[in-house]
């Protein structure tokens, strides 16, 4: 579904291959054939998915084996950091992931920060465990990002930073200082799912930074799992299997402002359902379609 009639922008209704394959937790999803993922999304009517774990990494056969169903590439996900290391370094990291995204078309790059995560595996970790950023010097991090996001916007990407559970900016305290450091250059993604989890507000994010969101993933959490990941202090990748996280719709994130949002503001990109579940808990293709509807209904 592109809707090109909202305040003059254009709006891809886009879904994450997360519902099907997790791309850490290798036993959630180990079984389903990426053309389940891809047939699902189609015939559920989304414009275009995010790279997965499961997808082609060659330019030539990833957009054939997506336009085979009538799919675009959203944009991929790509494990940053700069946190730890230089501008140059990171450029020939994330050379191979750049060029893909540049052959397929995409205009935004999703930057998730790994650097300074604690623990050999910090997804094992207790949820309360991680880097704070006021514990590194902000202003060199945010010029380095700032140098990385021009070279990009060069290629024609922009950047799309993701504040994140367990990450070096997770809470609304962060966010905030992050994007008062950082130049507009340096696009942010909007997640209502990670805002929610870490007790911020998404929507006081759209109020004050809402300018810079260049891409945005819709997840919802289930508000008795948070309650008791964080009462437990269990790992992140427990309370997935658990169920933290869900589509839109099916829990307790109140997703008004977001609806307008994209009606008021002209946002023109891709917003994403999003979910890391166990599809053996939550089949994908009917969870998939319940998102869309609800999230036609809430944007259009």
């Amino acid at each position: 579904m592109t809707v090109s009639k909202i305040s003059g922008s254009q709006v891809n209704l886009g879904v994450s291959p997360l519902s099907w394959t997790n791309d850490v937790l290798a036993e959630l999803g180990g079984d389903i054939p990426l053309e389940v993922c891809l047939k699902d999304a189609a015939d559920n009517s989304y414009d275009g998915v995010e790279l997965g774990r499961k997808f082609p990494r060659e330019a030539h056969e990833l957009l054939s084996k997506l336009s085979s169903y009538g799919l675009r590439l959203a944009t991929g996900w790509y494990s940053g950091y700069l946190a730890e290391r230089s501008v140059e370094a990171e450029w020939r990291a994330a050379a191979d992931h750049v060029q893909l995204l540049e052959s397929c078309g995409c205009q935004v790059l999703v930057y998730g920060e790994c650097g300074m995560m604690e623990g050999d595996s910090p997804w094992d970790e207790p949820l309360s465990r991680g880097t704070k950023l006021k514990s590194i010097d902000l202003p060199a991090y945010a010029e380095r990002l700032t140098e990385f996001s021009v070279g990009l916007n060069k290629r024609g990407i922009k950047l799309a930073y993701h504040y994140h559970l367990k990450m070096l900016v997770e809470t609304a305290e962060e966010i905030a200082a992050f994007c008062q450091a950082a130049p507009p250059e340096v696009g942010l993604l909007l997640d209502t799912g990670h805002a929610y989890a870490a007790g911020a507000d998404y929507g006081e994010i759209l109020r004050r930074f809402g300018d810079r969101v260049v891409h945005i993933h819709l997840k919802d959490v289930r508000r008795d799992v948070l309650d008791w990941a964080r009462k437990n202090d269990v790992t992140f990748n427990s309370a997935i299997r658990e169920g933290l996280f869900t589509v839109p719709g099916d829990g307790n994130v109140d997703f008004t402002e977001i609806g307008k949002f994209i009606r008021s503001s002209g946002y023109s990109g891709w917003v994403v359902v999003e979910a890391e579940q166990d599809p053996a808990k939550a089949a994908p293709r009917i969870y998939t379609e319940k998102a869309y509807q609800y999230v036609k209904n809430l944007l259009f």
